[in-house]
């Protein structure tokens, strides 16, 4: 399934992104990716199967240099494969009080 496209009327606000050529804007869905990337640091807590993974083509500040997971609606995307041959469920957490995320794994 799919989170975009982003645009206002899906309820994105504006963020920063990389444009084709690297440069710095402000565009609707901009910071989705510190959510694939958090997703894609979890996955790779329990070992799951990685489909697709992109690198950022600049430096992000929010994560160190190979665990973050770009994305980019119609283009790039974040896939894993529940590889541990159990019944699993990502649960997503957020707290606007303390601007956290937190995705838990219930592995049955």
């Amino acid at each position: 399934d799919s989170i975009g496209p982003y645009n206002k009327e899906n309820g994105y606000e504006k963020g920063k992104i990389f444009d084709s050529k690297g440069n710095v804007l402000e565009e609707y869905g901009g910071g989705i990716c510190q959510i694939s990337s958090t997703l894609y640091n979890a996955v790779l807590n329990l070992n799951l199967e990685i489909i697709e993974r992109n690198d950022h083509s600049k430096k992000v500040q929010y994560i160190e240099p190979g665990k973050d997971a770009a994305i980019s609606y119609g283009h790039l995307d974040f896939k894993f494969r529940n590889s541990i041959a159990k019944f699993s469920k990502v649960i997503c957490f957020t707290s606007s009080i303390f601007a956290t995320l937190i995705f838990s794994f219930l592995i049955l």
